[in-house]
């Protein structure tokens, strides 16, 4: 009965995992008129240090880390205190919208880049 149980497991994992990737796809359009709408290309570029990190290394920080999504998910809602390419520290800006799938998107986006 344990070895059923557990074999039907193994069974439905890929299943689970597919839907679990397709239920999150990146909307890369609307993740960009979200970063765009809220100015953070004004200090994010996607391949290129600005006054921020490059999308691409914040990508490459968390590459493998399961915590990534959350931990931009924080950097855009609660404006902690950043440490900044040239060394200074400031209060990052919050992200304008109260939408999590929003947020989620566009932290994904974000994470996609590495690729």
């Amino acid at each position: 009965m344990k070895l059923r149980i557990l074999v039907s497991l193994l069974l439905a994992l890929p299943v689970a995992i597919f839907a679990t990737s397709q239920a999150f796809a990146v909307d890369a359009d609307a993740a960009q008129k979200l970063a765009k709408k809220n100015d953070c290309f004004k200090c994010h570029a996607i391949d290129k240090t600005k006054k921020g990190p490059s999308y691409k290394k914040i990508s490459a920080k968390y590459k493998g880390k399961p915590e990534g999504q959350q931990k931009l998910i924080e950097n855009f809602t609660t404006a902690p205190i950043v440490k900044l390419e040239d060394g200074t520290e400031e209060e990052h800006k919050t992200i304008d919208t109260k939408d999590m799938n929003a947020m989620k998107n566009l932290a994904q986006w974000i994470l996609s880049l590495d690729k």
